[in-house]
């Protein structure tokens, strides 16, 4: 099945919170479910992953060279398995640079420990253009793109479309993505405002549905929980159930498409400089 990289430069859009309600909702309609976490700040490490996670248990320790993806894995709350992050993540760039190496190295790791297989993976991404980010799109096929209802988020989905499309020049295809508006308030009149903008400039790849502004979404994460567990008959649960239909529907979560070549890495890099 498909492997979901939730991306955005921006931080504050809320990619942690959709990776952790896509994966519980994933969870709840049967699938199986692996998020990793590529966030030095281990946010959703920290909501979804009971007890203390060191260094070397943390998906570090497969980027440092010593475990495995397979001996990382840990079971989350709600029903789905999570790859750790820890704070060490944020030494990746410094220590193991940005050669083809490092930056397949998930992608390679996904495959030859076949944890994908008929299991969807998610990847929380950290908000900037560094080793990890990279990675996660290097091992995914699809990219699911939070945009907050603000008008910097405008500007910042122009910066990771010429990111996507310099990725597509590489690999010689384009990568299926989609974009979901989040902390959306529909009592304001610059929230329409910006889905009529965002509406003009990404077209299909623009979700109908769209995350709204709410306590539940709000309060959840402090909780430890996704807004399912948290309060399944909210507004923020109905928001991301009508998230998680409206992928399905498209084939989001379907069978990945055929194995990329190999990356150009420096082509890449030189592209989104």
């Amino acid at each position: 099945m498909a492997r979901i990289a939730v991306f955005n430069h921006k931080g504050g859009v809320g990619k942690t919170t959709t990776t952790l309600n896509l994966a519980a909702a994933l969870a709840r309609e049967g699938y199986d479910p692996l998020a990793i976490d590529l966030d030095a700040q281990a946010h959703l490490t920290a909501i979804a992953c009971p007890g203390t996670v060191g260094a070397d248990d943390s998906v570090y320790g497969y980027f440092k060279g010593s475990r495995p993806l397979a001996d990382l894995v840990r079971n989350a709350h709600g029903g789905w398995e999570i790859i750790p992050a820890h704070l060490e993540l944020s030494k990746v760039d410094t220590q193991f640079g940005k050669g083809p190496n490092v930056l397949n190295k998930l992608r390679h790791g996904l495959d030859r420990e076949r944890l994908n297989g008929d299991r969807p993976v998610v990847i929380d991404c950290c908000p900037m253009l560094g080793v990890l980010s990279l990675s996660a799109l290097f091992a995914a096929d699809r990219v699911l793109i939070p945009v907050s209802a603000d008008y910097l988020a405008v500007k910042g989905a122009i910066q990771v479309e010429k990111t996507l499309n310099a990725l597509q020049r590489v690999l010689g295809h384009r990568m299926e993505r989609r974009y979901v508006i989040t902390r959306f308030d529909g009592r304001r009149k610059m929230s329409w405002d910006i889905l009529a903008t965002f509406k003009e400039k990404l077209g299909a790849d623009l979700c109908e549905s769209r995350i709204s502004e709410t306590v539940s979404i709000a309060e959840s994460p402090y909780k430890n929980e996704d807004v399912f567990t948290h309060d399944n008959s909210s507004r923020g649960a109905a928001d991301y159930r009508a998230l998680y239909e409206e992928l399905g529907q498209a084939g989001f979560f379907g069978h990945r498409p055929a194995a990329p070549a190999p990356v150009a890495v420096p082509q890449f890099i030189a592209a989104v400089a």
